[in-house]
């Protein structure tokens, strides 16, 4: 694969983590008050997926959204902002951390309900059919959405019509404090069962570089065979399901789980991999990170001083039924 590629997958998801654990950071100054879900170890799901579409490809998200707007390429002003309940807002100030919404960038929502928006992704598909575009559709679902029964619908859906959608499942393994035993059969796995409807269904169980040449193929066989495809990519996420803080010790998680999901970091084996590729790279990534804490810093200060949204606008674009 082009090591430019690999770079720029590289920054945007290092880029990623740098923006959420400031906002970790910054989240006890209680600015923020919706609740959030930070995607820290998870990020370069997100950033490679998002490498392989255009502007015209449209994904939809989860709870834990962050990573996968800012790789479709939302705005970082207007994230924070939201995140701040400020008009300036991708949602105008109204939807905060669970209710991303740019049309700009083709990113068309992410929603707090669990599986809420696979069926919407699986109909946006369907126009992309109708209006015999060249697009695809991409939907953002994690491991716990696999046990909702509009999963089941909505695969069983775009099997029988041949709908050009890329289901991402990132499987971290838990669904808030609990691990799959408890919610899933052992015998049980996603992609196999995914399988079985007829769609084209993948598992990446460790993350290295031959994964992104994986996630390209599947991106690529959508796009070419207009036809669905699952791709399953196990991860571990860093800190707790919903706040900035790291809960292990909580104890739902063993220590050895922990360790071996810290020391996986797939993108601190990327840049390991980059390291030893380029020669350049660490200058470039010493440059990267200056300009990566500068925008964050601008984001929040555009945040802080962007006013709150006027009580009278709060119905405005709001879908009301004529009766």
């Amino acid at each position: 694969m082009n090591l430019n590629l690999v770079k720029k997958i590289y920054f945007n998801a290092l880029r990623i983590r740098k923006i959420e654990n400031t906002i970790a950071q910054k989240y006890i100054q209680n600015q923020m008050r919706c609740p959030i879900h930070l995607s820290v170890g998870q990020e370069l799901i997100a950033a490679s997926v998002c490498a392989f579409l255009t502007k015209s490809d449209y994904v939809v998200s989860s709870h834990r959204s962050h990573a996968h707007y800012l790789s479709k390429g939302g705005s970082l002003n207007k994230m924070i902002a939201e995140l701040y309940g400020k008009v300036t807002g991708c949602s105008l100030g109204r939807g905060g951390s669970m209710h991303l919404i740019d049309l700009d960038v083709n990113f068309m929502g992410a929603t707090a309900i669990v599986g809420n928006t696979i069926p919407i992704g699986v109909g946006i598909g369907e126009a992309i059919s109708l209006k015999e575009e060249n697009s695809i559709s991409v939907i953002f679902l994690g491991d716990g959405a696999t046990e909702e029964g509009v999963f089941y619908e909505s695969v069983n859906y775009a099997a029988v019509r041949n709908i050009p959608v890329l289901f991402v499942c990132e499987n971290n393994d838990f669904s808030v404090y609990t691990n799959k035993n408890p919610r899933q059969s052992l015998k049980r796995e996603n992609f196999r069962l995914v399988a079985e409807f007829g769609i084209s269904s993948q598992v990446i169980s460790d993350f290295d570089m031959n994964s992104l040449d994986e996630i390209q193929l599947a991106i690529e066989t959508v796009k070419r065979t207009r036809k669905p495809s699952f791709l399953e990519i196990k991860t571990f996420r860093v800190l707790e399901h919903c706040g900035p803080n790291n809960d292990d010790h909580l104890g739902y998680r063993t220590e050895s789980e922990i360790k071996k999901g810290l020391l996986s970091d797939p993108l601190n084996q990327l840049e390991e991999f980059l390291v030893k590729a380029d020669k350049n790279f660490e200058s470039e990534r010493s440059l990267e990170l200056t300009k990566i804490d500068s925008e964050i810093e601008s984001a929040f200060v555009f945040a802080e001083n962007s006013p709150f949204p006027e009580t009278i606008n709060s119905v405005s674009d709001v879908f009301k039924a004529k009766v």
